[in-house]
């Protein structure tokens, strides 16, 4: 199951990098090559923000796969949550540009 979060991720990445006009399999087909790094980098941007002693129940509510559990946990423990993490996929973006630029 996708979370809301990386639904929403997945599809700024296809608008950003200009696949919005692709069939919907070599979309998915480029997003799966290149979304894990983009998550990452988000998941990263998020956990950094987080107390140390945070982590681990990060973790867990991560690994049960409740969306709306995680989402109300970040929101209390990390506001602005989204917006970081939209801002380092737009990282991996501008880096997956530069890197395919001729």
């Amino acid at each position: 199951m996708i979370s809301p979060m990386q639904d929403e991720l997945t599809k700024a990445i296809v608008t950003d990098l200009g696949l919005t006009d692709l069939p919907a399999d070599q979309q998915k087909s480029l997003i799966a090559q290149f979304g894990e790094i983009a998550l990452k980098a988000a998941t990263l941007a998020v956990v950094g923000k987080l107390a140390e002693d945070n982590r681990e129940e990060f973790a867990i509510l991560a690994e049960t796969g409740d969306p709306a559990a995680l989402k109300a946990f970040l929101d209390r423990e990390v506001p602005g949550h989204e917006e970081l993490a939209k801002a380092a996929v737009a990282e991996e973006v501008k880096k997956f540009k530069e890197f395919q630029k001729p």
